[in-house]
């Protein structure tokens, strides 16, 4: 997945307009793609010490991932997103809009189904 090479910096006491950020779009790796061609990207952004912060975007398409410890809202867009451990059983279905707000944990398996463009802020844990 394509990130910018610097990130972003939020100084205290202004704002970013999250929807107008640039991502730069990459196809994603082939053995990720379950259908379509989806392609992705990310920014970091630097909103000071502590946080991990940035704006993820992808386009609509299937692909898997494996995830990291990770908290996220849904800025625009729509997404089905199927969480499995073991197995090919799934352990819970997701379904992303705009204003949805989720977690996700280290080492979980997904499947993201992108129905429309989906857009979302991540705060990852530091260290």
């Amino acid at each position: 997945m394509a990130h910018t090479e610097t990130p972003a910096h939020l100084a205290a006491g202004a704002v970013t307009d999250t929807l107008a950020l640039e991502l730069p779009l990459e196809q994603l790796p082939a053995e990720e793609v379950r259908a379509g061609a989806p392609r992705a990207g990310a920014t970091d952004i630097d909103a000071g010490p502590g946080l991990e912060l940035g704006v993820w975007e992808m386009t609509e398409g299937t692909a898997v991932d494996v995830e990291a410890d990770e908290c996220f809202v849904v800025l625009r867009g729509s997404a089905t997103v199927t969480i499995f451990s073991d197995g090919d059983e799934p352990d819970a279905v997701l379904e992303l809009g705009p204003g949805s707000l989720g977690r996700l944990a280290a080492g979980m398996r997904t499947e993201w189904v992108i129905h429309e463009d989906l857009r979302k802020v991540y705060i990852l844990p530091v260290g």
